[in-house]
């Protein structure tokens, strides 16, 4: 079976590899987790789009040309034309693209840090990243169960190896997995992630930007820079691996203030409005500003705790997100102006005459820190949701170089061939600094890219294997002619039937476990106990441990698929509760 080689389950790598199968060929995806998705789950502003038609619905006037201007305009001295034009030229087509072949909601449309125009989109509930990955994700994994043969997921491989011929193009990987080392042959799109959370020994973090590798991070454990050192290896070429963004916005919980991993407070949090007040409750910094300008502003400012407030309108506008940061307590209400005054230590004279400065900017339209772009004013008496904010590293712009056909280059400039890259392992896509809502961009359109590219190399390969019997090309097509070397437990097979209870419990017994290393839930009804489930939890551990022992139905209900339960925990289900 000819076939692609994706490497990675995020939303890079799920949106190649559905590219691929779109254009009629096979693919194989390998993710070193035991859940796909990374960081794209995480992403909680939405995914940009220029000139779409929920745009045109809503009277913005957009066009990629506006957006290609903003994000060179981000991206500074290291813009990239080529690929600017390639991500902002296909951004409309990637956001029709997700509504129609996955029947999402992108309906809602803000404007985020760096924007001349609201182009940010996302439905009307959950994180935006979560609905998209896991819509893409559960279809592919479908498709592996009907279609076998055209769609194989093996997890928790570990690639270690790219794969070359005499001629140095790459014809397949090495991998780990189960204890074992396989080969897989096929063209290969490497779709790995970023480095923003690599403390690992032979760290690209540690290495390009030394200062940074004490700060916490919003990425999970494994963005460690895998498809960097894999190619690199075998003579890429790397980008701008210095430029690492550090996102002002980190969640700081009151539990736990010194965690290394942060949860992301949504840039559209300020988008809808949200204001960023020091210690002393004023404003010093245009919140809309790009991230790395209020990261520096926030440094610069030093007066902390610093905090994101948002008023009674900006809480209705981003009304899911605001309840699920006060679930996971990160983020708290305040029914009045004199109760918040009093959460920051302050008279309230203070926030009040804050709020009036403030209103003075919206209805003049000249603000102090050259903010532009207002949601309204503020009043005193008025309900409030408030996190403590803290810097921290979120996204790597450098990464292996590619041109405009998501091709990886090599040391002398030349396409290394049956190689490419998509997402955030591509270097280049948005020079010194990423603007909010292009990273789930990125992830679509080069994905995108690099599953045609790879699509017609592969096409082009056996073409010409054909006809040159006994040359490089044909080698190739042996190569790829094959499957993986064995298949292993881990590869995407039905999922198995979820176990019938074994027993009833009353939520006196549930409460009983509530310890890392022996804890129960109840979801809808179920009892589970997720203690062996625990470190491969998509979400980390902490998501979980904070539950233990109760019912987290509404939590669970609030960010997955029924689906969920029975296909990635079955054997979790240890009976239900007592009536």
């Amino acid at each position: 079976m000819a076939q692609v080689i994706v490497v990675g389950g995020g939303l890079a790598g799920l949106s190649a590899a559905h590219t691929v199968l779109e254009r009629g060929g096979n693919v194989l995806v390998l993710d070193k987790q035991p859940f796909m998705g990374g960081n794209s789950t995480k992403a909680t502003s939405g995914i940009n789009g220029a000139g779409t038609q929920p745009q045109q619905d809503a009277g913005i006037a957009d066009s990629a040309r506006i957006f290609f201007e903003d994000t060179k305009k981000s991206a500074r001295e290291l813009a990239r034309d080529d690929l600017i034009q390639v991500l902002t030229g296909r951004s409309a087509d990637a956001v029709h693209w997700l509504q129609s072949k996955f029947g999402l909601d992108l309906t809602k449309v803000a404007r985020l840090g760096g924007h001349s125009q609201p182009r940010t989109h996302r439905g009307g509930a959950q994180f935006p990243g979560m609905v998209i990955t896991y819509a893409q994700l559960e279809r592919l994994e479908d498709l592996s169960v009907s279609d076998p043969e055209r769609v194989k997921v093996i997890k928790k491989a570990r690639v270690t190896k790219l794969v070359k011929d005499s001629s140095g193009a790459v014809v397949g990987v090495e991998y780990e997995c189960g204890g074992k080392t396989e080969t897989a042959y096929g063209p290969v799109i490497l779709a790995t992630g970023g480095y923003a959370a690599d403390f690992t020994g032979d760290s690209l973090l540690k290495k390009y930007r030394p200062e940074y590798y004490e700060l916490p991070t919003t990425n999970g454990e494994h963005s460690t820079g895998d498809g960097h050192k894999l190619a690199l290896s075998i003579g890429a070429s790397a980008i701008d691996l210095e430029k690492v963004q550090v996102h002002p916005t980190g969640l700081v919980d009151p539990k736990e203030p010194d965690a290394k991993v942060k949860f992301l407070a949504a840039e559209a949090l300020r988008g809808v409005g949200g204001l960023l007040l020091d210690n002393t409750g004023k404003r010093f910094v245009d919140e809309l500003q790009h991230r790395d300008y209020v990261t520096g502003k926030m440094w610069e400012n030093g007066k902390y705790p610093i905090r994101l407030v948002l008023n009674g309108k900006a809480s209705k506008d981003i009304e899911w997100h605001c309840k699920h940061y006060v679930g996971r307590g990160l983020m708290k209400r305040f029914d009045s102006g004199e109760a918040l005054a009093k959460e920051f230590g302050l008279a309230p004279e203070v926030l009040r005459k804050t709020f009036e400065d403030y209103n003075v900017s919206v209805r003049t339209q000249k603000d102090p820190f050259g903010k532009k772009f207002f949601q309204g004013e503020w009043k005193f008496d008025d309900f409030f949701h408030v996190a403590v904010m803290t810097p921290v590293l979120h996204y790597t712009m450098g990464g292996l170089e590619i041109d405009a056909e998501s091709r990886i280059i090599d040391q002398s400039g030349k396409p290394i061939p049956g190689l490419f890259a998509a997402g955030e392992v591509a270097g280049g896509v948005h020079g010194a600094n990423r603007l909010g809502g292009s990273s789930l961009l990125g992830c679509v359109v080069f994905g995108r890219v690099s599953g045609d590219s790879a699509s017609a190399y592969l096409l082009q390969a056996t073409s010409a294997a054909v006809q040159k019997a006994g040359g490089r090309l044909s080698a190739l097509a042996g190569h790829i002619s094959g499957s993986t070397a064995a298949s292993t437990p881990d590869s995407a097979a039905a999922a198995p039937v979820g176990k019938s209870a074994s027993g009833e419990y009353t939520l006196a017994d549930v409460a009983k476990h509530n310890k890392k290393d022996d804890i129960w839930v109840v979801i809808d009804g179920q009892v589970l106990d997720v203690t062996k489930f625990l470190p491969d939890h998509p979400g980390g551990e902490k998501a979980i441990i904070l539950y233990a022992g109760r019912d987290a139905t509404e939590e669970f209900n609030m960010l997955h698929d029924p689906k969920v339960i029975p296909r990635y925990a079955p054997d979790a289900v240890i009976g239900k509760v007592k009536a």
